[in-house]
Protein backbone atom coordinates (compact mmCIF):
# COMPACT_ATOMS: atom_id res chain seq x y z
CA UNK A 1 0.00 0.00 0.00
CA UNK A 2 1.53 3.56 -0.33
CA UNK A 3 0.78 6.41 1.99
CA UNK A 4 -1.55 8.85 1.51
CA UNK A 5 -0.51 12.35 -0.29
CA UNK A 6 0.45 15.07 2.28
CA UNK A 7 -2.68 16.64 3.73
CA UNK A 8 -1.69 20.34 3.70
CA UNK A 9 -1.17 20.25 0.00
CA UNK A 10 -1.10 23.66 -1.22
CA UNK A 11 -3.13 25.40 1.16
CA UNK A 12 -1.72 28.77 1.21
CA UNK A 13 1.97 27.59 1.02
CA UNK A 14 5.08 29.30 -0.52
CA UNK A 15 6.20 27.92 -3.77
CA UNK A 16 8.69 26.00 -2.77
CA UNK A 17 6.94 24.35 -0.22
CA UNK A 18 4.66 23.34 -2.41
CA UNK A 19 7.33 21.95 -4.84
CA UNK A 20 8.25 19.86 -1.36
CA UNK A 21 4.90 18.62 -1.00
CA UNK A 22 4.73 17.61 -4.56
CA UNK A 23 8.29 15.41 -4.39
CA UNK A 24 6.98 14.00 -1.46
CA UNK A 25 3.81 13.41 -3.23
CA UNK A 26 5.54 11.92 -5.93
CA UNK A 27 7.33 9.76 -4.01
CA UNK A 28 4.68 7.88 -2.30
CA UNK A 29 2.97 7.35 -5.42
CA UNK A 30 5.28 6.34 -7.47
CA UNK A 31 7.68 4.00 -5.47
CA UNK A 32 5.83 0.95 -4.48
CA UNK A 33 6.00 -0.18 -0.79
CA UNK A 34 6.11 2.67 0.53
CA UNK A 35 3.89 3.08 3.89
CA UNK A 36 4.71 6.27 4.95
CA UNK A 37 7.14 8.93 4.62
CA UNK A 38 8.80 11.70 7.08
CA UNK A 39 10.82 14.72 6.66
CA UNK A 40 12.62 15.95 10.34
CA UNK A 41 14.19 19.09 10.95
CA UNK A 42 17.67 18.70 13.05
CA UNK A 43 15.86 18.98 16.14
CA UNK A 44 13.38 16.35 15.70
CA UNK A 45 10.20 18.60 14.73
CA UNK A 46 8.00 16.75 11.60
CA UNK A 47 8.57 19.28 8.47
CA UNK A 48 6.61 17.28 6.07
CA UNK A 49 4.54 14.61 5.86
CA UNK A 50 2.21 11.53 4.13
CA UNK A 51 -0.66 10.72 6.09
CA UNK A 52 -0.33 7.58 7.57
CA UNK A 53 -2.54 7.69 10.15
CA UNK A 54 -4.98 5.85 8.19
CA UNK A 55 -6.66 3.06 10.24
CA UNK A 56 -6.48 -0.84 9.76
CA UNK A 57 -10.32 0.20 9.38
CA UNK A 58 -9.70 2.68 6.75
CA UNK A 59 -7.38 0.70 4.74
CA UNK A 60 -8.74 -1.08 1.32
CA UNK A 61 -9.17 -5.01 1.51
CA UNK A 62 -6.04 -6.51 1.05
CA UNK A 63 -4.16 -3.52 2.67
CA UNK A 64 -2.16 -2.59 5.80
CA UNK A 65 -2.45 0.44 7.17
CA UNK A 66 0.74 2.55 8.57
CA UNK A 67 2.63 1.84 11.97
CA UNK A 68 0.07 2.07 14.41
CA UNK A 69 0.13 5.92 16.00
CA UNK A 70 0.90 8.84 13.49
CA UNK A 71 3.19 10.73 11.17
CA UNK A 72 4.64 12.42 14.76
CA UNK A 73 5.56 8.69 15.84
CA UNK A 74 7.40 8.25 12.96
CA UNK A 75 9.11 11.84 13.13
CA UNK A 76 9.98 11.13 16.64
CA UNK A 77 11.73 7.03 15.43
CA UNK A 78 13.57 9.02 12.66
CA UNK A 79 15.03 11.55 14.77
CA UNK A 80 15.65 9.48 17.60
CA UNK A 81 17.23 6.86 14.90
CA UNK A 82 19.46 10.02 13.32
CA UNK A 83 20.59 11.05 16.64
CA UNK A 84 21.74 7.44 18.13
CA UNK A 85 23.76 6.83 14.23
CA UNK A 86 25.27 10.04 14.30
CA UNK A 87 26.39 9.60 18.07
CA UNK A 88 27.81 6.14 17.06
CA UNK A 89 29.54 7.73 13.97
CA UNK A 90 30.96 10.12 16.01
CA UNK A 91 32.54 7.72 18.39
CA UNK A 92 33.59 5.18 15.82
CA UNK A 93 35.25 7.98 14.00
CA UNK A 94 32.98 7.00 10.55
CA UNK A 95 32.29 10.49 9.19
CA UNK A 96 28.76 11.49 8.41
CA UNK A 97 25.88 9.27 8.67
CA UNK A 98 23.81 8.88 4.77
CA UNK A 99 21.84 6.44 5.21
CA UNK A 100 20.58 4.14 7.75
CA UNK A 101 18.58 0.85 7.32
CA UNK A 102 16.15 -1.10 9.92
CA UNK A 103 15.09 -4.23 8.63
CA UNK A 104 12.55 -5.81 10.48
CA UNK A 105 9.95 -8.93 9.85
CA UNK A 106 6.95 -6.86 8.67
CA UNK A 107 8.57 -3.76 7.13
CA UNK A 108 11.83 -1.69 6.54
CA UNK A 109 12.62 1.43 8.19
CA UNK A 110 15.09 3.91 6.03
CA UNK A 111 16.69 7.28 7.23
CA UNK A 112 18.54 9.21 5.10
CA UNK A 113 20.54 12.86 5.61
CA UNK A 114 19.10 15.48 3.52
CA UNK A 115 20.99 18.64 4.35
CA UNK A 116 22.04 20.71 7.72
CA UNK A 117 20.78 17.60 10.12
CA UNK A 118 17.06 17.38 9.02
CA UNK A 119 16.30 13.54 7.37
CA UNK A 120 13.95 11.84 5.43
CA UNK A 121 12.45 8.60 7.12
CA UNK A 122 10.19 6.12 4.96
CA UNK A 123 8.39 3.00 6.33
CA UNK A 124 7.97 0.46 3.97
CA UNK A 125 6.56 -2.79 3.48
CA UNK A 126 8.46 -5.93 4.16
CA UNK A 127 8.51 -7.01 0.51
CA UNK A 128 9.66 -3.62 -0.97
CA UNK A 129 12.72 -3.35 -3.14
CA UNK A 130 15.20 -1.59 -0.78
CA UNK A 131 17.09 -0.87 -4.06
CA UNK A 132 14.18 1.05 -5.43
CA UNK A 133 13.33 2.90 -2.32
CA UNK A 134 17.09 4.05 -1.63
CA UNK A 135 17.45 5.25 -5.44
CA UNK A 136 14.20 7.54 -4.73
CA UNK A 137 15.05 8.81 -1.41
CA UNK A 138 18.58 9.87 -2.84
CA UNK A 139 16.45 11.98 -5.63
CA UNK A 140 14.18 13.45 -3.66
CA UNK A 141 17.28 14.25 -0.97
CA UNK A 142 19.02 15.82 -4.32
CA UNK A 143 16.16 17.98 -4.90
CA UNK A 144 15.20 19.19 -1.37
CA UNK A 145 18.18 19.45 0.04
CA UNK A 146 19.47 22.69 -1.02
CA UNK A 147 15.53 24.57 -0.50
CA UNK A 148 15.54 23.36 3.04
CA UNK A 149 16.36 27.16 4.06
CA UNK A 150 15.66 28.11 7.68
CA UNK A 151 12.87 30.22 6.36
CA UNK A 152 11.14 27.14 4.60
CA UNK A 153 11.91 24.85 7.69
CA UNK A 154 9.66 27.30 9.88
CA UNK A 155 6.87 27.84 7.12
CA UNK A 156 6.51 23.90 7.29
CA UNK A 157 6.56 23.39 11.11
CA UNK A 158 3.64 25.91 10.84
CA UNK A 159 1.42 23.98 8.12
CA UNK A 160 2.34 20.54 10.18
CA UNK A 161 1.22 22.16 13.26
CA UNK A 162 -2.28 23.59 11.80
CA UNK A 163 -2.82 20.23 9.76
CA UNK A 164 -2.85 18.12 13.46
Amino acid sequence: MNAQAPTAYGQGLSSQAQNLHWLLTNLVEEVPGIRSVAVVSSDGLLLLSSDPDLSQDEARPGERAGPRGSSADLATIVSGLGSLTNGAAKLMDGGAVKQTMVTMDEGSLFVMSISDGSLLGVHATPDCDMNVIAYHMALFVGRAGHVLTPELRSELRKSMESVQ
